[in-house]
């Protein structure tokens, strides 16, 4: 399984100039996780620039994968990580949901760097 962060989402699709890093995992939708908390970030973010008819698209886009709801095992599981290694709260409840999942993070997200099944890739200005 795989799982593609916020970040991730957004670069791919702003086409951004490592969009291609993430295209793979994102269209190969029959094995991607979507954390809920990824559809708020990814949400918030288009609302805030093409508004919310655009966001919407992106969110139905997204729930088209395997959603990963925040129950009450994952809550305090992403808060132990978040703890542990000193994340933010979305990128610990991420963090839970792949190892929940046993899935490949890929980022650009300098917060999971250096951890377990994550390929993180350096954010390119551009």
């Amino acid at each position: 399984m795989n799982l593609v962060d916020s970040c991730g989402w957004l670069e791919y699709l702003a086409d951004g100039p490592n969009a291609d890093y993430f295209s793979g995992p994102l269209l190969d939708t029959d094995n991607l996780l979507v954390p809920a908390i990824c559809i708020h970030e990814v949400f918030k973010k288009i609302l805030s620039e093409a508004g919310e008819d655009r966001a919407m698209q992106m969110a139905a886009a997204m729930m088209q994968s395997q959603i990963v709801d925040l129950d009450a095992d994952l809550a305090v599981e992403s808060a132990r990580l978040s703890h542990k290694h000193k994340l933010p709260l979305a990128d610990g409840v991420i963090l839970a949901a792949a190892e929940r999942f046993n899935a490949m993070i890929y980022t650009q997200d300098r917060h999971f760097r250096g951890l377990p099944n994550v390929r993180y890739i350096e954010k390119k200005s551009g």
